[in-house]
Order: structure tokens, then C-alpha cells, then sequence
């Protein structure tokens, strides 16, 4: 740990007011830095990640929708600030509540959420800690949902981690709303609290906390080159000194876990058909191609990992940056295994030929890498060798075939004979983005 030492005299001052930090691979869990990680220390504003977290699953279940009003009680209005102000009666959607705790970090938002979800703001803070304890939260207890002072409310940089990491996997795409770096309401702006949003390279989220008992805190996620980091930090002397540390211990764990990721793993060619000339026009795969270019099971594949989780995150991703997406797109992440070795392809299926390609140009825009998919599950080797033509892909790793397990489709029933994939069969989510 020798190579933080300079980091750790930064923030030696800060030993007294809760000093703590964490730096872990989003993906695989591996962890690159831990100093006073399971020290239990006041969360501040970082509870309302958790809080989020239960509004994100209440919208999964039904029992809140993103165009919902929230009435605003008298102890929601009573809370003291960072608020937006908002009086007794008036109301606010989950959507704008949502950007509010995300960007503004509105105590008495999270009041309104809690009452609407739990029934009370204790009752919440309840479930909160039930669910935390679920999640592998083990030493973090709630009494509130805003993250206010409350002697009880105490949490650990490591936990902190592993909700950071929950919030990715389990909601890849409402995770961007940690990206909104402003939040308009009733006529006023407010901006992002996390300034590393700015100035960070490949930073996307996901919160900041403050009260003088706890310092500043900081939840930190970026990622780099397929690689997804998680970083912590508890007790800042000031949120300058805290963004800089954070950048410092990010900085120096990429090297080691970029080594753990591999980027758009791409098949050697097939072998020459018996009969039919190398290049000929008439092979039965490209009449084939010819007369699928209008099913509705082709897609991009946008890297290959060595983890599940890694995989469907960066497939959603890729979704965010995305103008547009067909309705019947969705993610689908397909194992390849060869022996001991096994690679989750991250793709985004369910679309026609012309949507795969414009997807394709729209990542290269963005210095994503993508493929396109046939409707046969294999990529268009040429146009993707033509892309990524320094790849290096370890040979146990690689297939003559990769076949897509899909649902059948009215509008594809001609592929019902098509060859199924051998290996493990995928796992598939529908793609959802924040309305705007």
C-alpha cells in the first residue's frame, strides 16, 4: 500500500473526523485500497443512494410511478437544508424528486419519498436498513432517509461500495440519473454537487455527502476502457481536499484493474465451405443475410468481459449514449465457455439491420467499440476486424460461432430452424431509459 502513502498524508488530518477509504472494481469486486473501510462512520447525504435504491425497486413493483405526485407533509417541509423549500400541500412528481435528491440533494424530498414508500419516515428508514442487510450492508443502519444528523445513522466505507455497486448492477440505466450535472426546478437551476462529474475523466456518478460531524463524503464511480472502479471517501476536510483524494486513489488503481477486463473479443473467420469459392456472393450465409436484413434479430455487441455483471452494464451503457432505440430492443448477455475460461458478450439485440449499423456509427462516435450482430448470432467479422484491429484475444476464448438464444418473434418465425447457441443459454432484460 506503499504507493497511497502520499494520498494518506493528505488525508491524515482527517483520521479524528471519520477517516475512511475504498477503492473496488465495480464488476468482479476486487479491491485495490481499503484504509478504516469497516470503521463505522456517519453517511450524511450518501443515504440517500439507499434511498434512491428504494425508489428505483417501488417503481419496479408498481408501487410508484415516474409521473406520480408526492404530497409534501409538514415535517417533509420542516426539514432543514440543502431543500428545495417546497410548503405544506403542494406536490412533486417522483421524476422531479428523483433529480432532486440525485442533483440537488433535498432533505425534504427524501422525506417525501420515505412517507410515500414506508408510511412514515421511520417506518422507511426500517426498510432501509432491512434491505441494506440484504444487500451484504452488514455494519450500516438507517434512521432517516436524508442522511441528517442522527447519532445512530452510521454506515462503512466498504458498504458504501457494495450499494454503489448493488445501484449499478440492479439499475444500469436509472443509474444515469447520478450523471445530471443540473436539475431545473420551479425557475431555479440547481447544479451537481459531485464536481468530479466535470473534471474527472470517465467519472458518470453517483453522490456527495456533508455534515460537520461526518466531513465531506463522496460515493465515486468512473469507468475507463470497459473498466468500472468504485471509489469512497469519508471524512474530507473540505469537499476540494475530498475530490482530489478520490481522484488520487482512482488514478492509481486503474493500472491493476484494467489488467482484469478484455474489450470486444471478436471470432476467428469460419472454415471454407467444401464447394463454394472463398468471397463468392452466392455462399448460403450471405443469401441468407440477404433475406434477413428485415427480421428484427440483429444486433451490436459492444465488448466481452470476464464477469455477467460487467458485461450487462456496459451494454447498458452503450444504451445510454444512444439517440434512439428501437421499441423491441432489449440487453442480452451470452456466455462463451471453452474449457475453464468463460467470456460474457454484451450486446443489445432486437432490432433490424439498418438500426444495428446506425447504432454501430453512433458508439464509434463516442469511442465505444461495436460490432454488428447477424441474425445467425455471428459477427460481421470484416467490419469489425476493420474497427478493432489492434485487439489481442486470448485463443481459448475465441469461436468459429457465436449463436444468440432468442425469443421467438411473429415477425422472425422464418428463423425457427436456426442453428441454437451450444453453450450456456443467456440472460436478457428489456432496456429501459429515464424519462427526460
Amino acid at each position: 500500500m506503499a504507493v497511497f502513502a502520499l494520498s494518506a498524508i493528505v488525508m491524515s488530518t482527517h483520521a479524528q473526523a471519520g477517516y475512511a477509504s475504498f477503492v473496488m472494481d465495480a464488476n468482479t469486486g476486487q479491491v485495490y485500497y481499503a484504509r478504516n473501510a469497516d470503521t463505522r462512520n456517519f453517511p450524511a447525504s450518501l443515504t440517500k443512494i439507499m434511498t434512491l435504491f428504494m425508489v428505483f425497486e417501488a417503481l419496479d413493483t408498481g408501487k410508484l410511478a415516474l409521473d406520480q405526485k408526492l404530497p409534501v407533509s409538514r415535517r417533509a417541509a420542516g426539514q432543514t437544508p440543502s431543500k428545495l423549500g417546497l410548503k405544506v400541500g403542494e406536490t412533486i412528481t417522483v421524476e422531479k424528486a428523483i433529480r432532486a435528491l440525485s442533483v440537488k440533494s433535498a432533505n425534504d424530498v427524501a422525506t417525501i419519498v420515505a412517507e410515500a414508500i414506508g408510511g412514515t419516515e421511520i417506518k422507511f428508514a426500517q426498510m432501509m436498513t432491512r434491505r441494506a442487510r440484504e444487500l451484504g450492508m452488514r455494519r450500516t443502519t438507517f434512521k432517516n432517509a436524508s442522511g441528517l444528523p442522527n447519532r445512530r445513522q452510521l454506515s462503512t466505507a466498504r458498504d458504501m461500495a457494495i450499494l454503489g455497486k448493488a445501484m449499478l448492477n440492479r439499475f444500469p440505466t436509472r443509474y444515469a440519473y447520478f450523471s445530471d450535472l443540473t436539475f431545473n426546478y420551479a425557475d431555479r437551476t440547481y447544479s451537481n454537487h459531485n464536481n468530479l462529474l466535470k473534471t474527472y475523466e470517465g467519472m458518470d456518478g453517483i453522490k456527495t455527502g456533508y455534515i460537520r460531524a461526518s466531513g465531506f463524503n463522496l460515493v465515486a464511480s468512473a469507468e475507463r476502457n470497459g473498466v468500472r472502479l468504485i471509489g469512497v471517501v469519508f471524512g474530507g476536510k473540505t469537499g476540494k481536499s475530498r475530490d482530489t483524494h478520490m481522484a488520487s486513489l482512482l488514478n492509481r488503481a486503474w493500472a491493476r484493474a484494467q489488467q482484469n477486463s478484455t474489450l470486444a473479443a471478436l471470432p476467428r473467420p469460419k472454415p471454407i465451405v467444401p464447394g463454394i469459392a472463398p468471397g463468392s456472393s452466392r455462399t448460403p450465409a450471405r443469401l441468407a443475410l440477404a433475406q434477413l436484413a428485415n427480421s428484427l434479430d440483429w444486433g451490436v455487441q459492444v465488448g466481452a468481459f470476464k464477469g455477467f455483471n460487467r458485461a450487462r452494464v456496459a451494454a447498458g451503457q452503450a444504451a445510454q449514449q444512444l439517440r434512439s432505440l428501437p421499441v423491441t430492443a432489449s440487453i442480452e448477455v451470452l456466455p462463451l465457455v471453452d474449457g475453464k475460461d468463460t467470456l460474457y458478450r454484451a450486446r443489445i439485440v432486437g432490432m433490424e439491420q439498418d438500426n444495428a449499423r446506425d447504432i454501430c456509427r453512433q458508439l464509434r462516435r463516442t469511442a465505444l467499440p461495436c460490432a454488428t450482430v447477424t441474425p445467425s448470432g455471428d459477427i460481421q467479422i470484416a467490419d469489425a476486424a476493420r474497427r478493432y484491429p489492434t485487439v489481442r484475444i486470448p485463443r481459448q476464448w475465441i469461436s468459429y460461432t457465436w449463436k444468440i438464444s432468442r425469443r421467438a418473434r411473429a415477425s422472425s418465425s422464418a428463423l425457427t430452424s436456426s442453428r441454437r447457441m451450444k453453450s450456456s443459454p443467456s440472460r436478457r432484460s428489456t432496456i429501459r431509459k429515464p424519462s427526460t
